[in-house]
C-alpha cells in the first residue's frame, strides 16, 4: 500500500520555521493503530489523516503518541494540500472533525482558520505546575490546558522547564503567555506550548492554543483582531480575531516535501 504524504511548515513564511506537520490523504480509514504508527514513525508535533466524504472532509490528527481532539497547524497544513495540491482553486474547505465542523479559508496568502473559542478561567496555582516551569507568573488560569501568565516576553523566552514534572500535570498541556514587546518584532502577546505526556515536549507553533490566548488577550487588551507570535526556537505568527464563541486564527504555509509512504 502507497499513502502520499506531504510536509508542511504551518504558520510560516519560508520553511525551517513554523510547525512541521505531515499531511496524509486517504480513501478510506485504516486501522487506528496503524495511523498512530505511522504518526510515531514521521515523529513530527502532528501527523493529520483525511478522507473526502461529499464536499467536506473527515479530519483526525495523532501526536506521535495519541489521537487529540483539535489541532490548528495541521488543520491549516491539510487546507494547503487541497487548495494546492487535491483541488486547485478551491478557496474554502470544511472539516468534520473530534471538535465539530472546522472551516478554512484563503484570505490572499493567509489560510484562516475557524475554529471554537475555549475561554480560560482563573485557577489556584499548583505548586507541581509551578515547580515545573520555574520562573515568576503573575496569573494562573485554564481551559483544556493550563495557561500561565508572566509579566513579559523575556520571561516566556528564559523558561526552560522540567519536562519530566510537566508531563505529571492534570490538564492536556500547559501554555504560557505574556505580552509582547514594542520593537522591529511587535505584536501583541507571545506564547510557548508544552505537551511532553503527550509526546511533545515543545510545540512549535500551536493553533489550538490561541482559541484559549485570544479570548484572553481580547478582553485584556480591548481589542479583537491581534498578531501574535509563538516564541519556540522555530518561531511563528498568527493574525487573530475573537468572534463571540469562534476564533478565527490565520497563517501561512510553506510546502518542505512530499512523497509516499509505503505499508
Amino acid at each position: 500500500m502507497e499513502i502520499p504524504v506531504y510536509q508542511i511548515d504551518a504558520f510560516a513564511r519560508t520553511p525551517f520555521s513554523g510547525n512541521p506537520a505531515a499531511i496524509c490523504p486517504l480513501k478510506a480509514w485504516l486501522p487506528d493503530h496503524t495511523l498512530q504508527a505511522i504518526a510515531a514513525e514521521n515523529n513530527l508535533s502532528e501527523t493529520a489523516y483525511f478522507i473526502r466524504q461529499g464536499d467536506t472532509y473527515h479530519l483526525r490528527w495523532f501526536t506521535p503518541g495519541v489521537e487529540v481532539d483539535l489541532c490548528g497547524h495541521a488543520t491549516l497544513a491539510s487546507a494547503w494540500v487541497i487548495f494546492e495540491k487535491l483541488e486547485p482553486g478551491r478557496t474554502a474547505v470544511t472539516f468534520q472533525t473530534r471538535s465539530g465542523e472546522l472551516q478554512v479559508t484563503r484570505k490572499g496568502d493567509l489560510l484562516a482558520l475557524d475554529f471554537p473559542s475555549r475561554r480560560p478561567e482563573p485557577v489556584r496555582a499548583t505548586p507541581p505546575l509551578l515547580e515545573a516551569l520555574g520562573g515568576n507568573p503573575v496569573e494562573i488560569w485554564a481551559a483544556r490546558d493550563y495557561m500561565v501568565v508572566y509579566e513579559s516576553e523575556e520571561d516566556v523566552r528564559a523558561l526552560d522547564p522540567d519536562m519530566t514534572l510537566l508531563s505529571k500535570i492534570d490538564r492536556f498541556a500547559v501554555i504560557v503567555t505574556a505580552p509582547g514587546k514594542p520593537g522591529e518584532h511587535a505584536c501583541d502577546f507571545v506564547s510557548r506550548f508544552f505537551a511532553p505526556a503527550k509526546g511533545v515536549p515543545e510545540d512549535p507553533v500551536t493553533g489550538s492554543a490561541h482559541c484559549t490566548l485570544v479570548p484572553y488577550w481580547a478582553e485584556r487588551l480591548g481589542k479583537t483582531h491581534m498578531y501574535a507570535r509563538q516564541i519556540s526556537k522555530r518561531g511563528g505568527e498568527l493574525y487573530c480575531e475573537l468572534h463571540g464563541d469562534r476564533v478565527t486564527i490565520a497563517g501561512r504555509a510553506a510546502p518542505f516535501l512530499e512523497g509516499m509512504i509505503r505499508l
